[in-house]
């Protein structure tokens, strides 16, 4: 019975004091962060990146948010099939530009969507970034996919002016489920100027062009072959490490009198890039003109059907959206804690791409189990209290029929 006793006590004890640490991780993680979903998610051209965590606050440890949220992250899943750490960040609005410094520090370049801070990038089409913390306050524009919210007219005009669309998607509040607007989709998939891509991968394209170098080498023996390198230097590679080694487009102008006849990738005939708008490696022609497709070190031949000098070559330089494409869409799925119901509906149009913002589950916010603590250690306290006095020899004051004792008056 005494053991019986100690070990209630002790519940008694530890129970209180450890509620707020249960509070502090009361959440269930998304079990499809870890199946073939997932992974088909990533393979299709989407990306993961991080909402928050339940338990901890944007207000009081911003740090730590991002930190947790990113280990939950990285433990279950890659960020994209370009790279493997999380890039993109849902910030609050209100946190001071110190708090976004220091979550850039932890990789976390791209923060969104309207973070309040003067330095901004793509609220307009003119908004173009020319600074990383421009990057901190990366604009909405296009609104909502959610049924009877999306502005079609709205949503066409920023389209045409071009720049990064940055759209945003929220599946699903409390119990309720949002339906998203069919009429928003269509318009989006009947355009061929649009590329569909992914915060991550438009913050890596944006570095490779603020800092690249290229090769371009006539073969010595056969001078119809011209190599097109685009360089991995140390120099670019420290200056925006978190990069994704994403493909960039690179557009190159055959000297007068030559045409190129094909593109070789890999010893193999480069794939053709016509109509894609999803970013990928490969070729396509635009006029005059071959659009070359590739990644940071990676090259490619063109071949020619006449022989070339190197002084008649021109590089026309990089195109401002991967594949020459006109505008950049990129769809935030904001507060992610169902990848399978966020996703599935949108099953029917695969060239949509997603940046998924997630968070774990709340698994009960306001931890209804606590009174059920509070009970356990009251009814504890006069269960054990009850023992004692019971089992009181009689010596104790709180014994329920004391001894008669015996004093001594002093002579």
């Amino acid at each position: 019975m005494q053991r019986v006793l100690a070990l209630l006590l002790l519940a008694v004890l530890v129970l209180p004091a450890t509620a707020p640490l249960a509070a502090a991780q009361a959440w269930e993680e998304d079990g499809w962060l870890e199946t073939s979903m997932a992974v088909e998610r990533i393979e299709a051209g989407d990306e993961f990146g991080c909402y928050g965590m339940p338990g901890l606050s944007w207000a009081n440890d911003p740090g730590a948010v991002a930190t947790a949220c990113r280990d939950y992250l990285t433990a279950r899943t890659p960020a994209s099939i370009w790279g493997e750490a999380p890039m993109s960040l849902y910030t609050p609005e209100g946190l001071p530009a110190t708090d976004h410094t220091l979550l850039g520090g932890l990789g976390f370049v791209v923060h969104g969507d309207n973070t309040g801070l003067a330095t901004t990038a793509w609220h307009d089409a003119d908004d173009v970034p020319t600074f990383e913390e421009d990057w901190y306050n990366l604009g909405r524009r296009g609104g909502s996919l959610e049924k009877e919210v999306a502005d079609i007219e709205a949503l066409e005009a920023e389209l045409d002016a071009g720049g990064l669309v940055n759209m945003y998607w929220i599946g699903r509040v409390n119990d309720a489920t949002i339906r998203h607007d069919s009429e928003v989709t269509d318009l989006l998939l009947s355009r061929d100027d649009v590329w569909f891509t992914t915060w991550g991968e438009v913050w890596s394209t944006w570095a490779v062009l603020r800092c690249h170098e290229f090769a371009l080498d006539v073969d010595p023996d056969d001078a119809r072959k011209v190599t097109f390198t685009l360089e991995d230097t140390v120099a670019c590679g420290s200056s925006n490490p978190e990069a994704w080694k994403v493909p960039t487009t690179w557009r190159y102008l055959p000297p007068e009198g030559a045409n190129v006849t094909d593109v070789l990738f890999e010893n193999e005939t480069a794939p053709n890039l016509e109509g894609v708008r999803n970013t990928a490696i490969g070729v396509r022609s635009d006029g005059n003109e071959t659009l070359l497709s590739l990644t940071v070190g990676q090259s490619m031949v063109l071949m020619h059907d006449a022989p070339v000098e190197r002084g008649d070559l021109d590089v026309l330089g990089m195109t401002d959206q991967w594949n020459g494409l006109g505008v950049a869409v990129t769809i935030a799925g904001h507060d992610t804690w169902d990848l399978f119901r966020w996703s599935k509906r949108f099953n029917d149009e695969p060239e949509l791409r997603f940046t998924w913002l997630v968070i774990p589950r709340d698994a009960d916010p306001e931890m209804p189990w606590l009174p059920w603590v509070g009970l356990l250690a009251a009814v504890g306290t006069v269960v054990a209290m009850r023992h004692v006095i019971r089992s009181d020899d009689g010596t104790s004051a709180l014994a329920p029929h004391p001894k008669t004792r015996t004093f001594v008056e002093e002579e």
